[in-house]
């Protein structure tokens, strides 16, 4: 009786357990339905990093809306692989550690397919190892240092990528336009000591310059939190140097000039991409006669109709139009990928941005280099600021 009492009780156990288990995947397959159509409908979440706060700030706030009119259009016309898009944006107060956090907490924590920005070649190098490891590719708009898509050995880092051109090819620009155009043949660098972008920049000034038969008179350093370059100033007026090249961001270049006026130094100024228009209400009339390499230019017909709308939206006239254009083409080739890789999914999203030729953007065409992740012979522009203060297109550079 007892033996038959067991045998009946694991029967009857048996039983009940095969009921929960087919009742359990019932539910689970139901859910999982559920939550595929939940998945399904959830917006396509892209990061966005910018400076948005402090020195910086202009640039990165018009990096920001121009990507928004990008999201907004694409999200009216349908959005992407069924869904909308959403921009998650973060600030990185220009600063490194910022920045890593902030994307830390994309991949993590929002769970985003890819990251747009920044323009800072130090944070992108920063942030490399990151978005690496949560294999979710990362677009910088203008960060021109080779080693934002490469590590220090050559090797592309597999999810790292920029839609302008790099630093070797600006600082051959700068000097050419510095001893072939304006025949200057004495030379004077001022560069933050602390910046990637600097002294990537500054390296290959230099080469160029000295091939070109050019001598570098004066090489003097400043730190990022300087406010006062007189002394390094003074230095370039001994030197006999008849050219002073730049290859720092707005507010300091904007000072420096502003101080070389006021200590009579009379000397062409060249600088690189980091130039803003809101140099021109810092120094003032110093501006006048300096020559900037950069990646586009107000009156470029391809994003005039966007200039435009720009204007009407956020009553601006983008005034940093360069890293508007840059963000507003970063924001279209990654939305391209998305739709040419059919998935969300870092990977494949990463291996359709590598894949990119003949790409038909606002301002320019992309191929892309598999080898190193930049555009291949993308032009370059040199542009200069009139008496009025306004920049003004000088001439277009094609890569050699």
């Amino acid at each position: 009786m007892k033996k038959g009492f067991t045998l009946l009780t694991i029967l009857f156990a048996v039983l009940i357990i095969g009921i929960v288990i087919a009742f359990g995947f019932y539910k689970f397959s139901n859910r999982t339905t559920s939550d595929s159509a939940v998945l399904s409908s959830a917006p396509i979440k892209i990061g966005y990093l910018a400076a948005l706060t402090g020195d910086y700030a202009a640039y990165g706030i018009t990096e920001v809306n121009m990507a928004k009119l990008v999201v907004e259009d694409t999200n009216a016309a349908g959005g992407v692989l069924g869904r909308k898009l959403e921009l998650v944006v973060y600030d990185t107060k220009t600063r490194n550690e910022d920045a890593v956090n902030a994307v830390r907490r994309m991949i993590e924590s929002d769970k985003v397919c890819a990251i747009i920005g920044a323009n800072s070649s130090g944070i992108n190098i920063a942030t490399a190892p990151i978005v690496n490891m949560g294999k979710t590719p990362q677009i910088s708009t203008v960060g021109t240092n080779p080693l934002v898509t490469v590590d220090s050995n050559g090797k592309v880092r597999p999810y790292s990528f920029r839609v302008c051109f790099t630093d070797p090819y600006q600082g051959a620009l700068a000097a050419d336009l510095a001893k072939t155009d304006l025949q200057k043949d004495k030379a004077a660098i001022l560069y933050n000591v602390g910046s990637d972008y600097a002294q990537g920049l500054r390296e290959f000034f230099t080469k160029s310059y000295k091939k070109l038969g050019g001598e570098i008179v004066a090489d003097e350093g400043y730190r990022e939190t300087d406010v006062d370059f007189r002394a390094q100033l003074t230095k370039v007026k001994r030197s006999g140097a008849n050219v002073l090249f730049l290859p720092g961001m707005g507010k300091d270049m904007a000072l420096i000039i502003k101080q070389a006026q006021e200590l009579g130094l009379d000397i062409a100024i060249v600088g690189g991409d980091g130039y803003g228009e809101f140099m021109n209400e810092i120094a003032g009339s110093a501006m006048k006669g300096t020559y900037w390499i950069n990646h586009t230019y107000l009156s470029d017909p391809g994003m005039a109709p966007i200039f435009a709308r720009y204007k009407k939206v956020y009553n601006d006239d983008c005034k940093e139009f360069v890293n508007g254009t840059m963000a507003y083409d970063a924001t279209q080739w990654l939305i391209d990928a998305i739709i040419r890789a059919d998935s969300t999914e870092g990977e494949a999203i990463a291996k359709a941005l590598e894949t990119t030729e003949g790409l038909e953007l606002a301002h320019a065409t992309l191929t892309i280099s598999p080898e190193d992740h930049n555009p291949i012979n993308k032009a370059g522009i040199i542009l200069k600021v009139d008496d009025n203060l306004k920049t003004q297109f000088y001439k277009k550079v094609e890569p050699k």
